[in-house]
C-alpha cells in the first residue's frame, strides 16, 4: 500500500465530521427538516507495521499489488454533543420570526402534506 494515495483513519473522520458541519449552500433561505442523531461509518482498515514509526492504520485500499497486509473492520459512531431539544432551543433563539414556518414546513415533511386530524 502506498502513502500517497492512503489516508488515515483520524484523517477521514475529521473528513466526514467537517463535511456534516458544513452549511448547506442556501442556509439563510433553508430551514432545516432533518437533525443528525448519528452517523455510523464501518471501514475496512489495514494495519500496517512500518520501521520507527508505529504502527499505521489506513483505510482500505483497493487495487492489485503483490504484498500482504491484515485487513480489520473497524466501527466508528459520531453523534452530535447537542440533543434534538437542544438544537431545536438554539433554532428558536435565534431565528424567532422562522420558528412557525420550522414548525409548519417540518409537519407537512412528516405527514406527507396530509393534514392532521
Amino acid at each position: 500500500m502506498s502513502n500517497e494515495n492512503s489516508i488515515g483513519v483520524a484523517e477521514l473522520i475529521q473528513q466526514v465530521k467537517q463535511e456534516l458541519l458544513t452549511e448547506s449552500p442556501d442556509s439563510e433561505t433553508d430551514i432545516p427538516i432533518f437533525a443528525v442523531d448519528s452517523v455510523e461509518l464501518e471501514l475496512q482498515v489495514t494495519v500496517k507495521k512500518e520501521g520507527k514509526a508505529g504502527i499505521k492504520i489506513y483505510v482500505l485500499e483497493m487495487g492489485g499489488g503483490g504484498s500482504r497486509d491484515d485487513v480489520q473492520k473497524v466501527k466508528v459512531k459520531l453523534s452530535p454533543l447537542l440533543n434534538r431539544e437542544q438544537l431545536l432551543a438554539f433554532y428558536k433563539k435565534q431565528h424567532p420570526e422562522r420558528w412557525s414556518e420550522l414548525l409548519e414546513k417540518n409537519v407537512k415533511a412528516t405527514t406527507k402534506g396530509q393534514p392532521l386530524e
